[in-house]
């Protein structure tokens, strides 16, 4: 029996207007990139999560999270099982003299973050109001601009395992690396975020969250689809300026590009392929070894199964 088959005859109480079925993944992605998911379900509370976990376990299928699709690349097959798409959208605030304590759904994204704490005057988001995608999403990869990374602000994560469970981990359980923490790959759905941040000036809020979004506009290719950032700073080296030095900003593989404003991003410029992005990717990688001896990895998410080409 299949998954459809399996929900449908199924007792969940979980809507059915939050499940789809083989739903395009390039719908959910800021790569409009990628196949089908076999079974796509909005979750926006935590009684459907633990359901939905439930009965993922009880019929041995995959489970998959995403958050608001950035940071990710779908293969062109699609995923396999369930796709769980995090929605828990909500900011809750208590404010207490110059200090605010803050609870936020996982599901809230970065942009709505700083728009509502400009219009309540709370500092500390600015350098981060312009990354694309969910708190969660920020969390896990422990996203960072602007010499702020996310790891500086959280103080507390509730997540629920793949077995139920509602857990909390403090911010040095998380074990945050440069683009990286505790959580990433691990069976663990973030379900909520806390925070205490402070009151500040409104105009200066304004006036730094304005600075950032004009230098992101000058420096991002925001005018094509892309998923970020998708190659990983090195250790002793700036990989968008070797990739500048080896002259491949503006290669392109079908319909994917690195992109001529950053050469750490690879762009869509039009019905680019998953396997387009990932040949470019191996061109990168193999030509930069080549020139320079470095070893790049990439910063985004392969969401799906990898087929090798047979020769």
């Amino acid at each position: 029996m299949d998954i459809k088959e399996l929900i449908n005859n199924s007792k969940l109480n979980i809507s059915k207007e939050k499940i789809m079925f083989n739903e395009p993944m390039n719908k959910h992605t800021t790569f409009k990139i990628g196949g089908p998911a076999e079974c796509l379900i909005n979750i926006d509370n935590k009684e459907d999560l633990k359901e939905i976990i439930d009965f993922a376990k009880q019929n041995k299928i995959e489970i998959n999270v995403i958050g608001n699709g950035s940071n990710i690349l779908v293969l062109d097959d699609g995923i396999k099982g369930i796709t769980l798409k995090i929605r828990l959208d909500y900011i809750e605030i208590q404010k207490n003299k110059q200090n605010v304590h803050i609870k936020l759904g996982s599901g809230v994204k970065n942009g709505k973050i700083a728009r509502y704490f400009l219009d309540n005057s709370i500092t500390g988001f600015e350098e981060l109001s312009g990354i694309p995608g969910t708190i969660g999403g920020a969390i896990i990869m422990n996203a960072g601009a602007y010499g702020k990374e996310i790891k500086d602000i959280i103080e507390k994560v509730k997540c629920i395992d793949y077995n139920g469970n509602e857990i909390e981990f403090l911010k040095e359980d998380l074990k945050f690396e440069y683009r990286n923490s505790f959580l990433k790959n691990k069976n663990f759905i973030i379900t909520e975020v806390e925070m205490n941040l402070k009151i500040g000036n409104k105009q200066e809020i304004k006036n730094k969250m304005d600075e950032y979004l004009k230098s992101r506009k000058e420096k991002q290719p925001t005018n094509y689809p892309n998923a970020g950032s998708t190659f990983k700073r090195g250790k002793d080296f700036i990989t968008a300026k070797l990739i500048d030095e080896a002259g491949l900003k503006g290669y392109q593989i079908g319909g994917a590009c690195i992109s001529t404003k950053h050469s750490g991003f690879i762009v869509n410029k039009g019905n680019a392929t998953a396997q387009d992005v990932l040949d470019l990717v191996k061109y990168v990688k193999e030509t930069i070894y080549e020139k320079f001896e470095k070893e790049i990895q990439m910063e985004i998410e392969i969401m799906g199964q990898i087929h090798q080409k047979s020769n």
